[in-house]
Parts: C-alpha cells; structure tokens; sequence
C-alpha cells in the first residue's frame, strides 16, 4: 500500500455512506491517518442531503485491531498518550452524535479500541468470521476511554468478564452481552436489509430517535471523558505499559504473564 492510498474508502451509493476500513496491512489499526480519514468521512456523510445512513466496513480479516502501537511507541509517551486518547474521545463521540444511523459489518476479528468504535454504532451485524476481544489487561492497561460507549450496552457481568480477562469470544456472545445486534450468515445482505428498513424512517425522525437512543451516553461524554482521559495518559510510560507493549511488537509473552 502507498502512503497516498486512503486507509478508509468512501463511497456512497442509494443513500448508504460507506467508509471501508483498508489498511490490512496493519490490521486496520487505528493509526493517525485512519482516524484522520474516518472522521473526514463521518463529516462528509453528515453534511451530504443525499445520505440516509452509513455503514462501517473492512477488508482483510480484522475489521480492527485498536491503538497502532507501532505509532504509541514512537513519541514522548505522555504527550502522546493525551493526544491519542483526546482523538479517541473524539472519534467515538461523532460516532454516537451524528444524527445518521451508523451500521458496523463486521465479518472479521475485532480487538481493544476497535470495540470502541463498534459500540459507538447503532446497530452491528457480525458473520461468522468475527471474533472479539478487550485486551488491554494484557498490555497493562484498562479499557479507559472505550467505557463510554461499551459500558451502556454490555450487561455488567459480562463486563466484569472480559474487561478482567482479556478472553475472545465470538458473535453470538457477543450478541447476547450487548455488543452486537444481530449475527448473520452474510452480514452484507443483513446490512443492505437494515438499511432499507432504516430508510423508510425520516431524516429528522432518524435524527431525534437516535438522539432520545444515545442521550445517556453523551451525557457520560460530558461528566467523565476528561477524568478519563486524565487516567488514560497517566498510565503510558509506566514500566508495564513500557513491557507490555514491547512484549506485544515482539510477539512474547509480557515479564507477568510468564
């Protein structure tokens, strides 16, 4: 892949925006450029008359592996640990307030910040292929500013679960704790369905129904994603976040866990 080569496609077609996770290469991390790119095509989708609702894609296996460490271990750990986690915040936030319904496809592995993102959509079809996981634990740290989006939909002990744990599980768990609405056998055609259905609905009664839907959680947003934040950047630099994360890039088990 070229570095001009976009990492999310946009495209639009009958009134669906689709923005296409493509950057396989690192496993659709969400690296700067990423972000930079879906949140231009969230914007572009909610200024553009013409689109009803958006749909979240990827190619490759992984529909997204949550932070690029690669990036992480690159810079001054506190200075980038606040950006990163104030472009988080942002990200997950537009997810949530963006009066068109947003669909997540997913047929493929989803981890960490990734679940974020998958939380902040309003509805998600997951294949067969999907797997999910909050691994954060494991690299000495915890799922700080994705609890904005996750808490509200996952039942409490099945938080409790897999926030301590770090385990994976598959679609249809993940159907049945929250995060996941509905699984298919082919997620496309359950998507392209959804999306008929959603547009039958009009613009501003879209709007305001998913308003009335999320007004918990941006109302979480205001109250606590600064102490969040705060916490967040605190953790980075910290020697198990240091031997987490190379223990990570280095593919070996970290000092704790062997």
């Amino acid at each position: 892949m070229t570095e001009t080569a976009p990492f999310v496609r946009y495209e639009v077609s009958d009134g669906v925006a689709t923005l296409t996770f493509d950057s396989p290469h690192n496993r659709n991390a969400l690296s700067s450029k990423l972000v930079a790119e879906l949140l231009r095509g969230l914007d572009d989708a909610a200024a553009d008359d013409a689109v009803r609702v958006v749909v979240l894609a990827h190619t490759g296996n992984t529909f997204c592996a949550g932070a690029d460490l690669s990036e992480a271990s690159d810079a001054d750990p506190a200075v980038a640990a606040d950006e990163r986690t104030r472009v988080m915040i942002g990200v997950l936030r537009r997810l949530v307030e963006i009066p068109k319904p947003v669909i997540a496809r997913i047929d493929g592995n989803v981890r960490a910040g990734g679940m974020g993102i998958v939380a902040g959509c309003d509805l998600v079809v997951a294949g067969p292929a999907s797997s999910f996981a909050l691994t954060e634990v494991r690299i000495g740290l915890a799922p700080f500013m994705i609890s904005l989006t996750l808490l509200p939909r996952l039942s409490p002990r099945a938080a409790g679960r897999y926030y301590l744990t770090g385990e994976k599980f598959d679609a249809a768990e993940a159907e049945q704790i929250g995060l996941v609405t509905v699984t298919a056998d082919d997620p496309a055609a359950e998507v392209a369905r959804l999306c008929a259905e959603v547009r039958k609905g009009s613009p501003q009664g879209l709007a305001e129904a998913k308003r009335l839907v999320n007004a918990g959680i941006l109302a979480e947003f205001d109250t606590s994603a600064e102490e969040l934040a705060r916490r967040s950047a605190s953790f980075f630099g910290t020697p198990e976040v240091h031997e987490g994360m190379l223990a990570f890039l280095q593919r070996r088990p970290p000092s704790w866990a062997e």
